[in-house]
């Protein structure tokens, strides 16, 4: 149905699409119309940071930031639904437009800005949503939080969310808040992994249960960040590591309309760096986390091609907006057939 659907949907702003596709689908899914959107998925389960996710393909957070949708998303089929960035306080993002199509190259820009309306309102969601299943919640930073004092937002959200997610994801490489990226420098993330793990041990505690902690990382990186990243992923016994957020590198599109639009590049300009900074974590990591590949996935092959270079996971957002839900059946069927 989705090829029947996509040329209405790209007459839209993309902003406009996105919320007309999330109407779409949550009203699919309360007149148990979502069959017919997706074909059913056969069970292929993957133990994964303690948890078992029903199918190895994820939804990658960014299109439900605030929890909108968690039941119509999870009709489709995903083995797991991360949502998110929340951050602690509700925040507009990013003058629009800041959103921008590129269909000649399959790609995305985006630099929304953690739009969103704050970690009370996504708890209220969550709790709304019949959906059991494996939850990830993205957390980050308030805009107008110093980049000194991120940690703080960081521990807002995760004590918010702990009792909520089934896995917590921590997002220090989004392009779109100013000098996030620098969480990313050896100091830096070595102290917030220390305070996010200290939290985690408590949280447990408090409540009961693990929750798994899983950090985002950025494609542009240089090698020996690579391997100092992973090096601290060991060090504080994080949980898992999704490979890769967005990209600035512009030299596939600068070409195009829309090209040189300030955010972070999605789509298929950015899957060969995500998958060489997975395979980079894979080679130092030694199977100490697993691997969560995201970036760039717009068939069977490149969700296979991720596996092989090391992911134990896959997630996808903008091949969903290219080609639809059918990609989530494609992709569970590429990675079945490696074994």
């Amino acid at each position: 149905m989705y090829p029947l659907l996509r040329p209405a949907l790209f007459q839209l702003s993309p902003e406009a699409a996105h919320h007309a596709t999330l109407s779409g689908l949550n009203a699919a899914y309360k007149l148990g119309l979502s069959g017919l959107l997706a074909p059913r998925i056969p069970a292929d389960p993957r133990t994964v940071m303690g948890l078992e996710f029903p199918n190895p393909v994820g939804l990658a957070a960014g299109l439900d930031k605030n929890g909108d949708c968690i039941n119509g998303l999870a009709a489709l089929g995903f083995g797991s639904i991360e949502i998110g960035t929340i951050t602690p306080l509700a925040q507009p993002g990013n003058p629009q437009p800041r959103l921008f199509r590129l269909p000649a190259a399959h790609a995305i820009i985006n630099r929304m800005g953690f739009n969103n309306e704050g970690v009370d309102a996504l708890i209220a969601n969550v709790q709304a949503a019949k959906f059991k299943g494996i939850l990830g919640i993205n957390i980050g930073k308030n805009a107008v939080t110093p980049i000194e004092n991120a940690a703080d937002d960081y521990l807002i959200c995760m004590r918010k969310v702990y009792a909520h997610a089934s896995y917590i994801t921590v997002n220090i490489s989004s392009p779109n808040t100013k000098n996030l990226r620098q969480l990313q420098t050896d100091a830096a993330l070595d102290s917030l992994l220390s305070l996010l793990k200290a939290e985690q041990t408590k949280l447990a505690d408090q409540h009961g249960r693990y929750v798994p902690i899983a950090l985002k990382i950025a494609p542009d990186m240089e090698a020996d960040q690579i391997e100092q990243i992973a090096r601290l992923l060991m060090q504080h016994q994080i949980d898992g590591v999704i490979a890769t957020n967005t990209t600035l590198a512009r030299d596939a599109v600068a070409h195009l309309p829309h090209g040189s639009e300030t955010g972070g590049l999605s789509g298929a300009p950015v899957r060969d760096k995500s998958t060489v900074v997975i395979r980079a974590l894979a080679s130092h990591l030694q199977g100490a986390l697993p691997i969560i590949g995201v970036g760039g996935i717009l068939s069977g092959a490149d969700a296979a091609e991720k596996m092989q270079a090391g992911a134990t996971l896959v997630q996808i957002y903008s091949g969903l907006i290219y080609r639809g839900p059918a990609l989530i059946a494609e992709c569970c069927k590429s990675v079945r057939e490696l074994g």
